[in-house]
């Protein structure tokens, strides 16, 4: 038998000793109450009829003596002379309900006649010769055998092995004082046993199925397989004879050694704990049974495994309680407690039933050792469930934890998308951008310039202004068109060169002022035609006053203002010349006309508001910019 993984932990001594010491006091304080709940469910009576339908004086021949019952022989095997039990009984005085007779417990085999006449041969049903069982047998005597007075009743009791003979008190009286009893006798001792066989079978076609599409858990083939024996042996059954199956049939009843193997390789593993090679000599006894059986038949088997299956069957449940207690010790959990706890009750009862074999702790000889498995049984379950539910669990937090992952990779990589998208897309502009300003510099500039130059020859003033003024607008394109990266200083500073040069031409001083050290916040979503449109309406208002005011310096000032919502950039621009005013009785300055409604449109597209104070000391147009600028493409009323 091959280790398991390295990963599996090995049983070592809990660390802190006074803490393990009462735990293991709390341990052992659970295992004592449950032992003594035990007691009291063995103490139970096992059902009878009345006690008035009892018969507990029998002559056993051909001893020629009087016994009591319950009777215990000292002999294994009596086929060839079975011993015979005399009853008498007083029969009904009136024809009236049927009787019967009951015999609520017997090893191995009986044949009851009543009267001379057979009744009862437990042969015929191959589950009442189970020595490990309490099947109870029970058959209606006809009216016509039953006598006024004494009747008499036999028992031919048949031992085959590997148990001493036994036979219960014997109980004759109406049948339906005594069905009830038998009833549920076959319902606690029959039904309950098959029924939780069934529900094992089930499970352990399941962990086979488990173990076949996760060989690396090896724990479910080995309780597979375990449970798959316990089935067996509760189907199988006893053959009283040779038979061509005989040997067969006798090697599975004795499987117990190898179930109680199998159990503790399963419990070894699903603890988490390292199989050692030695392991494999738990499964020695069972094989020797196995071989003796197929090769020797059935009487050798059943007397090597008396010799055998009992030691090693309690050998294995006192490990496993062991090997159970200490994990508790280092893990403290529900599970290792509640495994304990079943393992606990599974070795009461087997020890009870060896005790009853031996006539020590009962004088019924019923076994409970079956029928206690199934706490085991429930207790794997649980064991199991909860392994179930805590992978669930972790699949689930799994599964949590990748959606979470897989939606911020999405979000990642949406983002990515958006700014290789973005940085595409300004890639693009910025080359076509690129072009159009060249196309525009080298075709049409390079003609307006021609013009200027020949208009200059010419002495064609209207046409070299108008050249002028093209080309003027043109740079105005050109430069509104580079990218700034939202920061309109840098458009400010280009224009600021043009501005001047116009205005050395006039004999106009330039003064520039920037205010505050940041000079105008930053704009991300500043597009180029926004500055185009704040750029012409700045030239606009420098156009008037070098047109119209006479002025002899011309302030263009700079700054950030704090504001309700924020900070905000404010330009103005203020010369020293004469200032204008509204006519009497109207609101619009007499230069109001289209430059200055101009004006107002652009500072409204761009979201801005633009201010015009005008007096004795010169004009100021004051043009305050918004925290966001508009969307030019969007609708307006």
């Amino acid at each position: 038998m091959s280790e398991a993984p390295a990963g599996r932990e090995a049983l070592a001594a809990p660390a802190s000793a006074p803490r393990t010491a009462l735990w293991l006091g709390a341990y052992l304080a659970l295992q004592s109450v449950v032992v003594g709940l035990c007691l009291l469910l063995a103490a139970l009576p096992a059902p009878e009829p009345p006690a008035r339908y009892a018969l507990t004086q029998a002559r056993l021949e051909p001893a020629g003596r009087t016994v009591q019952l319950p009777h215990h022989l000292d002999v294994r095997f009596t086929m060839d002379d079975p011993p015979l039990f005399r009853l008498s009984f007083e029969g009904p005085a009136l024809e009236g309900d049927a009787w019967a007779v009951m015999l609520p417990r017997f090893t191995n085999g009986v044949v009851v006649a009543v009267n001379g006449v057979a009744m009862i041969d437990s042969r015929r049903t191959p589950s009442a010769n189970r020595p490990d069982r309490s099947t109870p047998e029970i058959a209606v005597v006809p009216s016509v055998l039953l006598r006024p007075g004494v009747n008499e009743i036999t028992v031919r009791l048949l031992v085959w092995g590997p148990l001493t003979g036994f036979l219960d008190r014997v109980y004759v009286g109406p049948d339906a004082a005594l069905r009830p009893a038998y009833e549920r006798r076959v319902l606690l001792f029959e039904t309950l046993p098959v029924v939780l066989a069934a529900w094992q079978s089930i499970l352990a076609v399941i962990l086979g199925m488990m173990w076949l599409m996760r060989r690396h858990e090896p724990e479910y083939g080995a309780l597979a397989a375990s449970m798959a024996l316990g089935v067996t042996q509760t189907f199988i059954s006893a053959p009283s004879g040779q038979s061509l199956y005989g040997g067969l049939n006798a090697v599975l009843i004795a499987s117990a050694p190898l179930e109680s193997a199998f159990a503790v390789v399963f419990f070894v593993l699903f603890l988490g704990l390292r199989l050692p090679r030695a392991a494999a000599l738990l499964f020695l006894p069972g094989l020797i049974i196995t071989v003796v059986g197929l090769l020797a038949g059935p009487v050798p088997v059943r007397r090597l495994y008396l010799l055998l299956g009992p030691f090693t069957v309690m050998f294995c449940l006192v490990l496993t309680a062991v090997i159970i207690a200490l994990v508790f010790l280092r893990r403290r959990d529900m599970i290792t407690l509640v495994l304990g706890s079943a393992v606990t009750v599974v070795l009461f009862f087997w020890a009870f039933d060896i005790f009853s074999i031996l006539d020590v702790a009962s004088d019924r000889r019923i076994f409970f050792s079956r029928i206690s498995y199934s706490a085991m049984v429930i207790a794997i379950g649980i064991g199991l469930t909860w392994r179930f539910a805590r992978a669930l669990n972790q699949v689930d937090g799994f599964a949590s934890r990748m959606v979470t992952l897989v939606r911020e990779a999405e979000d990642k990589l949406r983002a990515t998308l958006a700014r290789d998208e973005e940085r595409a897309r300004a890639v693009a502009l910025a080359d076509e951008r690129t072009r159009l300003m060249r196309d525009l510099h080298d075709g049409l500039g390079g003609q307006l310039v021609s013009i200027v130059a020949l208009s200059e020859r010419q002495r064609a003033e209207p046409i070299g202004e108008a050249a002028r003024a093209a080309l003027k607008d043109l740079r105005l394109v050109i430069d509104a068109m580079d990218d700034i990266g939202g920061d309109l200083m840098l458009a400010l500073g280009a224009w600021r060169e043009r501005i001047a040069a116009q205005l050395r031409a006039h004999s106009i001083a330039l003064a520039w002022r920037v205010l505050t050290p940041q000079g105008l916040p930053l704009h991300p979503e500043l597009r180029p035609g926004h500055v185009i449109q704040i750029l012409r309406l700045l030239d606009e208002a420098v156009t008037n006053a070098v047109k119209h005011a006479g002025a002899g310096t011309i302030t263009v000032a700079i700054e950030t203002v704090a504001t309700a919502d924020g900070h905000r950039g404010r330009i103005s621009v203020r010369d020293d010349g004469r200032g204008f005013e509204a006519p009497a009785g109207s609101q619009t300055p007499p230069l109001a006309g289209r430059g200055l409604a101009n004006m107002r449109r652009r500072a409204e597209r761009c979201g801005a508001q633009l201010a015009i104070v005008s007096g004795p000391e010169g004009t100021c147009v004051t043009l305050d910019l918004p925290g966001r600028f508009a969307d030019l493409d969007a609708p307006r009323d």
